[in-house]
């Protein structure tokens, strides 16, 4: 027998069912993947101050020593849409600067490797430079190697 005249002699409400299944399926499987890209791959950031409620966001400067136009535009942007409050953005005095840095200036270091997690900055180029004349609880100087960093992936 014709395996085509079998299938359309079937009850059309199986044909119904077995599609519904395979809708069901492909759901499951992209909400599974869909996880574990977001808690897996991609964890997301968390850009609360250490030390307060949670609701004050980490302030961030952002200085481009590395030279590359347009590097410190999109770490900005890059920041800014995971949440992290960017209040400046200029070029470091230098173009010189190799590795990228985050510099702790508020006097609590956590929350400069809350942004060296974000940027993709390894955890050795986080320093503290407590500075009271800045109004930032973060500095990020991007380095030459800004196209390794996340916001240039």
């Amino acid at each position: 027998m014709n395996p085509l005249r079998s299938l359309l002699r079937k009850d059309p409400r199986d044909l119904a069912l077995n599609a519904l299944i395979a809708v069901l399926a492909i759901v499951v499987a992209w909400l599974l993947y869909a996880f574990v890209v977001r808690h897996v791959l991609r964890p997301p950031v968390d850009t609360g101050r250490v030390g307060t409620s949670g609701r004050e966001v980490i302030q961030i400067d952002v200085l481009n020593g590395s030279g590359l136009d347009g590097a410190a535009t999109t770490c900005t942007a890059y920041l800014r849409s995971r949440g992290y409050d960017v209040v400046e953005m200029r070029n470091y005095k230098t173009f010189d600067v190799g590795e990228s840095l985050v510099i702790d200036r508020a006097g609590n270091v956590e929350n400069a490797r809350k942004v060296a997690y974000a940027l993709g900055i390894r955890k050795e180029n986080v320093i503290q430079q407590i500075n009271e004349e800045y109004f930032v609880d973060v500095s990020v100087l991007i380095g030459r190697d800004f196209r390794s960093l996340k916001p240039a992936q």
